[in-house]
């Protein structure tokens, strides 16, 4: 399994094709929740959020992949807040077919960098 870094995940937003998924909380994806340690709130653009809990909770591949809504193959990447509910995430999205990488640095590193795109509020 390969990692995405900050730089390559930020030359290809919104690039077709590409499924970004947060996987945190709704609260967390929207912005109303911030960690302490997060210099600014919010979601990477073009994200969707499908929490980690649901993934879990799909019933196996047929299940991730109705939440998904990607066929089978895509390329699916995941975030979280420190990489490590997308770890998980990628695990069950590659059990489910797809080209799953985990962008490890999460939105703890993205949130340091204010060059870097955020949205807020509801999707």
């Amino acid at each position: 399994m390969t990692v995405v870094t900050t730089g390559e995940l930020a030359g290809r937003l919104g690039e077709p094709g590409l499924v970004l998924l947060d996987v945190r909380h709704a609260d967390e994806f929207s912005g109303a929740l911030v960690a302490p340690c997060d210099p600014r709130p919010g979601r990477i653009p073009s994200a969707r959020n499908l929490d980690l809990a649901d993934l879990l909770e799909a019933g196996g591949a047929e299940g991730v992949r109705a939440l998904v809504g990607a066929p089978e193959g895509a390329e699916v990447i995941a975030y979280c807040h420190s990489g490590s509910r997308s770890a998980m995430a990628v695990h069950v999205l590659a059990a489910a077919g797809y080209a799953a990488r985990n962008y490890e640095g999460s939105w703890h590193e993205w949130s340091r960098d204010p060059a870097l795109p955020a949205e807020t509020g509801p999707p």
